[in-house]
């Protein structure tokens, strides 16, 4: 089913709608690209609808299968030869038609790693500038780092997209449309394990349980999402040795630059900063510092930027020695089970994260600065560390923020022990307390300034 996605539908349809246009569109793979495509042509136009995807190999080969559909579907005749077999030569051919159309160019990025890439942009440029009064050419591609590129100064297609997407996951709220008769604090969990990836989502079967799902879809080897996981996701990336090694490292929990330096590159020879590269270009794996050490390279860390990423190098790829010999059932109940609240309460803070943005961009809160991780170092306790979720004010001032993802309500013996943790540290300026608690609270006589529910996380717009 189509989920979400009403900002960027709105863009292509309206582009579709045009005598001419050129879109980009990019993000990782499965991310629900090529849907979101079809769905702006189902709902806007009758136009001839060209969609190609790009295979990993030279201009002429990709001319050569593009032209095979284009005869397939009676739009070249199988008499017509172009003079050479060039991209340039076939939209010349497509707009000499005089005929309105919808062209789509799909893994823009095979045909680059095939061809001079350089001499490949600069003829799209060309077919952007002269060769597409009638046509609306879209082109896409997963991988970002690549894609990005394309909307460089110094790349010769910059300035010619009338319109970029960059396609996200879902939110946290859209998602839970594929498992909507769930309670709030299962919403929570299944985003926790499977993220906001339309693609992951369409596989989960919302009448099972969590466990159920995680069998059914992770813990077999033959199923749709373990192959997502393990080999589809840096299916791009040139080192999948050195990928799976890092996010092995990294599973559920962050590593700072010199922690992953002591595992992977005990010379230090410089070379592990081209390694997370990749993964970072492709996002799936994210560098995050403390709102209020943004700038301190000993505070950042990386860690893991997709959910279902996060669960398979957590949970299942180290134990899959034990597959064959454990039925999976047992396996999940015996390995996954015993620390699965904990992982969740973990991947929850994100949720949170989201939750909160919204709430202050609807509530029109305008002296926020950021929201995210804050750092504290307290030497009359003689401690430091940090506070998973915090609000930075333009004054400096900080509004701390517990999440509770928690079997019960929160308590008032919950919050007061955690009032008084935050009120030992001396170093900042606390603005305002406030709680996240995804079942609720239970007699609670503490004055707090926010106290938020799943109700409240799974009812926002």
């Amino acid at each position: 089913m189509f989920v979400g996605r009403e900002k960027e539908l709105k863009i292509l349809k309206e582009e579709m709608a045009k005598k001419s246009s050129s879109v980009l569109i990019y993000g990782k793979r499965k991310i629900g690209k090529t849907t979101l495509i079809k769905e702006a042509y189902k709902q806007q136009s009758e136009k001839p609808y060209i969609y190609f995807e790009c295979i990993k190999d030279i201009e002429e080969r990709n001319i050569e299968e593009l032209m095979k559909l284009l005869k397939k579907m009676n739009i070249m005749s199988e008499f017509i030869s172009l003079p050479t077999k060039s991209f340039l030569d076939l939209f010349r051919f497509l707009d000499s038609l005089n005929k309105d159309m919808i062209v789509v160019i799909d893994e823009y990025p095979y045909l680059k790693e095939c061809t001079k890439s350089n001499t490949i942009d600069s003829v799209f440029q060309n077919i952007i500038d002269n060769n597409i009064s009638n046509i609306n050419l879209v082109i896409s591609g997963s991988h970002i780092g690549m894609m990005r590129d394309l909307i460089e100064e110094k790349n010769a297609l910059f300035g010619r997209f009338d319109k970029i997407i960059e396609l996200k996951e879902l939110s946290y709220l859209e998602v839970s449309s594929f498992y909507q008769n769930k309670s709030n604090y299962e919403k929570a969990a299944f985003f926790a394990i499977f993220g906001g990836s339309p693609f992951v989502n369409e596989q989960i079967n919302p009448n099972l349980s969590i466990k159920d799902n995680v069998v059914k879809n992770l813990l077999d080897k033959n199923s749709a999402l373990y192959n997502y996981a393990s080999s589809l996701l840096i299916s791009d990336l040139s080192n999948q040795i050195q990928a799976n090694r890092i996010l092995s490292i990294l599973g559920n929990g962050r590593k700072s630059y010199k922690e992953l330096e002591e595992i992977l590159d005990k010379n230090k020879t410089g070379l592990l900063s081209k390694q997370l590269k990749p993964l970072l270009d492709i996002e799936l794996i994210k560098k995050v510092a403390p709102i209020n050490k943004l700038n301190d390279v000993k505070k950042a860390k990386y860690e893991i930027n997709d959910n279902l990423l996060s669960f398979y190098f957590k949970y299942i790829l180290p134990n899959q020695y034990l597959f064959d010999y454990k039925d999976i059932g047992m396996l999940y109940d015996e390995e996954i089970a015993p620390t699965l609240t904990t992982y969740i309460s973990y991947r929850f803070e994100d949720l949170c994260r989201e939750f909160l943005w919204n709430y202050v961009n609807q509530n029109k809160i305008k002296n926020v600065v950021d929201i995210g991780r804050y750092y504290y170092d307290d030497p009359i306790n003689k401690t430091n560390g940090e506070f998973d979720l915090a609000i930075l004010n333009k004054d400096g001032s900080v509004q701390i923020i517990e999440a509770k993802y928690l079997t019960n309500e929160v308590t008032n013996q919950i919050i007061q022990k955690e009032i008084k943790q935050i009120n030992s540290i001396k170093e900042f300026d606390v603005d305002k307390v406030g709680f996240i608690s995804i079942n609720g609270y239970k007699n609670i006589s503490e004055s707090i300034d926010y106290m938020f529910s799943g109700e409240d996380i799974y009812s926002a717009k």
